[in-house]
């Protein structure tokens, strides 16, 4: 998942980008309202965490503007106007949350993953998750590559749906190791690397092109080449 942090304060902006990094998201952070708004615009985000004091534009006029544009973005204001009347006009104009300064990093994080399943609540639903031609039933809890049926154990079956729900993201392997083992990340242990290398051999190895992807220091990624 990708997040947009528009935040001018430079304490405050590092210390979301570097929290939110560590819990498994991609961040892209813009200290101004202009480049903030370009980034929201032209960008593909999941959410957007938006000031609403900011140099060149506020973050008023950029969530206007973001609507107005037709861009339904998950938006959280984060911001130290406390006033009831800041708090409506934010959710008037389209936020689909709003967070006060100081804030807990637990509370803030929650509420970012709430606002993602929620606009994720249709890809959730999904039965059928495919990249090129490996196609995973979810219903059916069949696993196929060519036309292939392919036998997983249950560890590697929801490895692999956690690959195919997010291809194209770089996966950690702290959220591999929550998400697929319901455990913290021991850099200790090599359950992670060795779960992914067998699961290379059922997937990708017989098959081309390969689809899963080591990249070095930060995790896994599925995706399809474009061609």
């Amino acid at each position: 998942m990708k997040l947009l942090i528009v935040e001018d304060e430079i304490r405050t902006g590092d210390y979301l980008a570097q929290g939110l990094g560590e819990a498994g998201f991609a961040t892209e952070l813009q200290r101004d309202g202009r480049d903030g708004l370009h980034a929201a615009l032209t960008g593909d985000h999941d959410l957007i965490i938006l000031d609403v004091m900011l140099p060149g534009l506020d973050g008023w006029q950029i969530l206007s503007t973001l609507r107005q544009a037709g861009r339904d973005v998950p938006v959280l204001f984060l911001t130290a106007r406390d006033q009831v009347g800041d708090r409506v006009k934010g959710l008037e104009l389209g936020a689909d949350d709003y967070l006060v300064k100081p804030f807990a990093f637990a509370e803030l994080l929650a509420r970012v993953r709430t606002l993602l399943r929620r606009g994720n609540s249709s890809k959730d639903n999904e039965t059928l998750l495919t990249a090129a031609d490996l196609e995973m039933d979810l219903i059916r809890r069949r696993v196929s590559r060519a036309g292939q049926r392919i036998d997983l154990t249950a560890k590697e079956f929801l490895l692999l749906e956690l690959l195919l729900r997010r291809q194209g993201e770089v996966l950690p392997r702290s959220l591999i190791a929550s998400q697929v083992w319901d455990m913290n990340f021991d850099s200790d242990t090599n359950v992670i690397e060795v779960a992914v290398r067998r699961l290379r051999t059922k997937v990708d190895d017989p098959f081309e092109p390969r689809l899963i992807r080591t990249v070095r220091g930060m995790g896994y990624v599925l995706e399809a080449p474009e061609n």
